[in-house]
């Protein structure tokens, strides 16, 4: 009878999601196929590193010989960045700036992000355009090169989102899997947040408090009307 596959506890996964990511940004590899070229492996090599969660010492040499990486910051996160300067691909100070601490450590960084009302800056026009009306502070991590912050000002989504809470959408996503929240945009109305289900060629935009009507579009006018997926909420729940 085979032994079952040792499982990476909580611990090994946060370190190596943390290492690979370094060396993605050292490198200048977004994906998979480009790690494997940058490292001279198979994609399956880095398939079974995820699984194991763990980066082969090879893997450290190589990326010294090649991009003059330290290994002591690939692993550990300590600087400094380069052993070799010369052969650096990416300049330190953008690598660093760039790979922000994950949220809540203590050097974790912040940027901060124009906040829209959720109408737009013309509720009659038939593409959203942001209205900003304040600025709010978000963890580095939570930042996308294409996030709107939008101010939630209605209880159509209660409990879940609260009224007066801060939501991030990422415009560069415009799928829409059955159950994941999304920001539409109705004319003269604004953006709308709901669950959206594809049913019988449209697509169904659930509210999660009852005194809210269901919403439908025609499948093929909801690309052209999405904003984008919601992809993290801020608010107090204290009063909940």
């Amino acid at each position: 009878m085979p032994k079952p596959k040792k499982r990476c506890d909580e611990g090994q996964q946060k370190w190596f999601d943390e290492a690979l990511e370094r060396i993605k940004k050292a490198t200048g590899a977004r994906t998979q196929v480009q790690l494997a070229e940058v490292l001279d492996v198979r994609q399956s090599s880095i398939s079974d590193a995820k699984r194991r969660c763990s980066i082969p010492a090879e893997w450290f040499l190589k990326l010294y010989r090649s991009h003059g990486l330290a290994p002591d910051w690939l692993s550990e996160g300590t600087e400094p960045v380069y052993l070799n300067p010369n052969k650096a691909k990416i300049p330190a100070d953008t690598v660093l700036r760039e790979t922000p601490a994950p949220y809540g450590r203590n050097n974790a960084r912040s940027r901060v992000a124009p906040v829209s009302n959720m109408a737009g800056l013309d509720k009659s026009a038939q593409n959203w355009d942001p209205q900003p009306i304040e600025e709010l502070a978000i963890p580095e991590t939570y930042f996308r090169p294409k996030l709107q912050v939008v101010k939630v000002d209605n209880a159509s989504m209660e409990p879940v989102i609260q009224r007066d809470a801060y939501v991030g959408i990422d415009r560069a996503q415009t799928q829409h899997p059955d159950g994941d929240l999304c920001a539409v945009h109705f004319p003269h109305q604004g953006i709308m947040i709901r669950r959206v289900f594809l049913q019988n060629g449209e697509f169904v935009l659930k509210a999660m408090n009852d005194q809210y009507s269901d919403l439908t579009i025609p499948a093929d006018e909801m690309d052209a009307r999405t904003v984008g997926r919601v992809i993290w909420v801020l608010q107090d729940i204290g009063t909940v």
